[in-house]
């Protein structure tokens, strides 16, 4: 606040005047204390400044060596030695601004404080020494008697010369007062001033250079996508290798030597042993022996130069030692010394013992004949010496999902940007999509989209074909049908993440671009599919059951006679009748005898999607038993077996509305996934009730159909498994009924009530063993042993027994496959006997 004060009042003397003054020299006092703690502070500031400076070179100079210590890694080095140099310069900005600081807050300040303060103070003192001369010559004047002339004369002088002096001081006093005002209030602004434009210079320096290395940030920063999706990659694949390792027998500690004659580091056999030094103490130590360029050596380092113990195999020769006290021991003998050596175990020393002799042959058959090498090197000469015996691992795979899926037209490019090569998908879409539009519809949660890796994650064969159905095409068709119409840009590869993000949410959760159909446009929809499905259905009908498989014949060592108690009463106590297990055999334990046979008696035709499980009319021509004709006839059945329970076909009602609804629940049974993409685009529920039929639901009805891809999608997209129609039935049921094993297998997947019972207390097992379908019992009743040893091994138990998931994999490829396979009913023909 600026006090004022004036020069008339002053000179007057009054109370105001005095009061005046008073507060000034209140208010002076005041702001000296103010500015010397501030002073004090910005001292403070420039310490701790000065402190972080120290401490941020440190953090400078560790990153150097950190990018010193990584000059193998090129990216790493030039990254950090970059940034280094730029917080470097940072901290040089910092310098400046606490130097900056000290000129402008504490020097300045100081000086106010010292200089104008001081004076003030000076005159302060000289105001309150005259005022009291002034006080006391005043009282003396009083005090003068009337008849005493000389000392009214010397007071009224002294009085006279007081008043002077008062009123110089006085006015001098109020100027210094004046000035003071005035000059505090520019000396404050234009120091705090002067550190407030060196802070905008610091951050317009340390803007510049961002900006500067803002594009090496960013290109980092894609490379880093590519790094963590690489490093994922690394680590599942090291995981997998873990676990492969952990799975093998490593019983009595036995390390797996392998004796390799032609490999690629020309080492043919290395491993640890324990070697009896030549000296007079003759000691026992262990070293890393190896078998190279035909002559054995040993090293203790990794670094060190290895030591030869025999230079030329060819002339050297390996026994047995057991006349000392030591297990396990080998020598190497050569016509100038010996070699004393000890293996861990028993298996291991008849190894290497093996390896050195196998190396003495290979040393003689080189020297003898460099072709016969040549040839060698052309077949395989790596062997196991403790393998044998033990099941070798299928090392053929298919085509990968990402080729599978990249096939289809539309999908070589993300279906929201547009960029090329996409390595992502999402599942309940059908789509593929670059890594960035993946995070996106990640975020949008899985109620939305399911995003998977398309070279990291695990596909299951009915996943890979619902890919294939649909695709980038057919869903930017649904929706982004008005994209162009609403005047709507499209993302490119490039441009900023929120514009995608906005676009991304506008077309799947908002369903922005979607178009709309009328009325008459969705109820000729729905007609149409519903003489789609009449059309499908009329090419097949339920026909009698053919017999199962021929049983295999039982391994050796099986008692097959009956005659044995254990055999019968294992059978007695197995979860599964003969037959069943019949039927089970003849599926995996005959596998490579049923792949070799083109079944033409199947009577199965595959959709569009691999996997619908329908009738055609072409008689049988071979039969499976036809093909195993070697085998002893099985049991004497009859010609035909119960068909299954009757099953309500599908009848299009006229409704009272058409909906979205019902257009997913006739596309669902006609299997067309673009249409049921379409009318969940729509807003379709995907656990729609159809009133007028039973109360069934679109996955029901995709039951119905027979095709195990239409039951995926709609899973995918949230079907309630387990929901029932007004029978009681769930698609658990239905699947059943209908005899489609592959849909059963899948519905055990994702967790579909077994225990469920119909209005007439039917459950699906019960059902299936009525149908005489040992398949569906089979699957059954694996299922529900699998969920009774979860229970009994408690909250903690694994996924599942390995056979029980074994065999639903088996039977999942074979659904999605080899359809053909599950089939338990063959075509009626009236002219066979």
């Amino acid at each position: 606040m600026k006090i004022t004060v004036d020069f008339e009042e002053c000179l007057k003397d009054s109370p105001r005047f005095r009061a005046t003054i008073e507060e000034v020299e209140g208010d002076v006092c005041e702001l000296e204390s103010k500015l010397d703690k501030l002073v004090k502070l910005c001292i403070g500031m420039i310490d701790a400044g000065k402190a972080y400076n120290t401490a941020n070179k440190q953090f400078v100079n560790g990153i150097r060596e950190l990018a010193q210590q990584s000059t193998k890694d090129e990216v790493i080095e030039s990254s950090l030695t970059k940034f280094a140099e730029s917080l470097q310069e940072m901290i040089n900005y910092h310098t400046i601004l606490f130097d900056q600081a000290q000129r402008s807050i504490k020097t300045q300040l100081q000086t106010f404080v010292k200089e104008d303060l001081r004076k003030f103070k000076e005159a302060k003192k000289q105001f309150d020494k005259v005022s009291e001369e002034k006080e006391a010559a005043l009282t003396k004047n009083a005090q003068a008697p009337r008849n005493k002339q000389h000392e009214v004369e010397e007071a009224t002088n002294i009085l006279t010369a007081t008043r002077k002096c008062f009123r110089h001081i006085v006015l001098d006093y109020v100027l210094q007062i004046n000035v003071l005002q005035s000059k505090r209030r520019s000396e404050i602004l234009k120091s705090m001033l002067s550190f407030m434009y060196a802070h905008l210079t610091f951050f317009h320096q340390g803007y510049d250079l961002f900006s500067e290395l803002q594009p090496l940030m960013k290109q980092l920063g894609g490379q880093l996508d590519q790094l963590v999706v690489d490093a994922a990659k690394e680590k599942r694949d090291m995981e997998q290798k873990h676990s492969t390792i952990q799975q093998k027998d490593f019983s009595n500690d036995d390390t797996k030597l392998e004796y390799n004659v032609d490999a690629d580091n020309g080492i043919a056999m290395e491993g640890y042993l324990f070697k009896r030094a030549s000296n007079a103490f003759k000691t026992w130590n262990r070293r890393w022996f190896s078998i190279q360029n035909n002559q054995l050596v040993y090293q203790k380092k990794f670094k060190d130069n290895p030591t030869v113990v025999v230079e030329d195999l060819r002339l050297c020769t390996v026994k047995h030692c057991e006349d000392i006290e030591r297990r396990f021991c080998f020598e190497v003998v050569s016509p100038t010394k010996s070699c004393m050596m000890q293996a861990d175990t028993e298996k291991l020393r008849q190894a290497w013992i093996k390896a050195v002799q196998n190396s003495i042959a290979t040393a003689f058959r080189e020297k003898g004949d460099d072709a016969e090498k040549l040839d060698r090197k052309s077949s395989t000469s790596t062997g196991s010496l403790d393998s044998g015996g033990e099941p070798k691992e299928k090392s053929l795979k298919g085509e990968s999902a990402l080729q599978k899926v990249l096939a289809i037209p539309g999908n070589t490019c993300c279906c929201d940007c547009g960029q090329p090569d996409p390595r992502w998908a999402s599942i309940n879409l059908g789509i593929t999509l670059c890594i960035q539009c993946s995070g996106i519809h990640r975020s949008l949660g899985v109620h939305f989209s399911k995003v998977r890796s398309l070279t990291l994650d695990t596909w299951e064969p009915e996943l890979l074909k619902l890919m294939c159905e649909l695709g980038n095409g057919v869903i930017n068709q649904i929706y982004e049908a008005r994209r162009e119409e609403l005047g709507s840009r499209k993302p490119q590869p490039g441009d900023p993440r929120h514009e995608i993000e906005a676009y991304i949410k506008a077309k799947y959760v908002d369903r922005r671009f979607v178009r709309r159909p009328s009325d008459e446009e969705l109820r000729t929809k729905v007609v149409s599919l519903s003489k789609q499905e009449k059309r499908l259905s009329s090419s097949s009908e339920h026909l009698p059951p053919r017999p199962p498989p021929p049983t295999p014949k039982l391994r050796p060592g099986s008692n097959a006679s009956g005659k044995s108690g254990h055999g019968l009463e294992a059978r007695r106590d197995s979860l599964f009748c003969p037959d069943e297990l019949d039927s089970l055999f003849s599926y995996f334990d005959t596998s490579s005898k049923l792949r070799s046979i083109k079944s033409a008696d199947s009577g199965i035709q595959n959709s569009a999607d691999g996997s619908r499980e329908m009738l055609v009319t072409t008689p049988s021509t071979n039969s499976l038993a036809d093909a195993e004709a070697a085998e002893p006839p099985p049991m004497p059945m009859p010609a035909t077996l119960p068909p299954p329970s009757p099953c309500k076909e599908p009848v299009f009602y006229e409704p009272k509305e058409y909906s979205p609804g019902l257009q997913l629940y006739w596309a669902s049974c006609a299997c067309s996934l673009p249409d049921m993409a379409e009318a969940l685009a729509h807003g379709g529920e995907v656990n729609w009730v159809n009133t007028d039929d039973d109360k069934r639901t679109p996955l029901i009805m995709a039951v119905q159909g027979g095709s195990l891809v239409t039951c995926e999608f709609l899973l995918q997209n949230a079907a309630n498994v387990n929901q029932q129609d007004a029978q009681g039935r769930g698609p658990l049921h239905h699947a059943t009924v209908l005899g489609h094993t592959g849909q059963v297998c899948l519905f055990l997947k994702r967790g579909a009530n077994q225990n469920a019972a119909d209005i007439e207390g039917k459950t699906p097992l019960s059902m299936a063993v009525e149908a005489a379908n040992a398949d569906i019992v089979t699957l059954l009743r694996l299922a529900k042993m699998n969920e009774e040893m979860r229970e009994a091994e408690g909250p903690y138990s694994q996924s599942g027994d390995e056979t029980y998931q074994d065999i639903f994999q088996d039977f999942t490829q074979m659904a999605s496959n080899d359809p053909e396979k599950l089939n338990r009913y063959q075509q009626y023909d009236p002219q066979k006997p």
